[in-house]
């Protein structure tokens, strides 16, 4: 499937999602999403982590944060933010499609600037159908792809997703 980027290309990444993360905190994209304690979210293409820690800190104790990226340093900074935070409630996943989680598990999928870089999206929107709840949410941006276009006929084209609302920063999907 997907090849993972470069060490170099991922810490120069990350180092740039710092300043990105100062000047616009995710929890403000997060807002939009509806995230509530007690929920169970996977941050697909966690990279880093920007959306990872705050969904965890809104989660709380009684959630669950799954991280998934097929780049093997990613989920490194993931874990090691999480100890750092003392955040117990962050689990990593080193893949580039299956989850390893059960059906219908989830209540929230974040697909945040991943998609445009998917070498099988199709494979990958019928994994995340097969693990949110009948009522979750595949909340998604990608500033790499066109509205019309491609973000909303690409995610719904299949008939797995239907679109619930567009906000300012995120479109949130509901299965169908």
């Amino acid at each position: 499937m997907e090849k993972p980027m470069s060490d170099i290309s991922f810490k120069f990444m990350s180092f740039g999602f710092k300043f990105r993360d100062l000047l616009s905190p995710r929890e403000d994209t997060l807002k939009e999403v509806g995230i509530k304690p007690g929920f169970h979210i996977l941050d697909y293409g966690c990279g880093s982590g920007s959306y990872t820690i705050p969904s965890a800190q809104l989660v709380g104790n009684s959630g669950k944060v799954y991280a998934l990226d097929v780049h093997p340093l990613a989920v490194k900074q993931v874990q090691s933010a999480a100890n750092k935070r003392s955040l117990s409630n962050i689990e990593t996943i080193l893949s580039d499609c299956a989850t390893g989680l059960p059906d219908m598990c989830l209540d929230v999928v974040l697909l945040y600037d991943t998609f445009h870089g998917l070498s099988e999206p199709d494979k990958v929107l019928a994994e995340l159908h097969r693990v949110l709840k009948p009522d979750g949410i595949l909340s998604f941006n990608d500033h790499h792809m066109e509205e019309e276009k491609e973000i909303i006929i690409r995610i719904t084209g299949k008939g797995l997703f239907t679109l619930l609302r567009k906000g300012e920063k995120v479109y949130n999907f509901s299965k169908i």
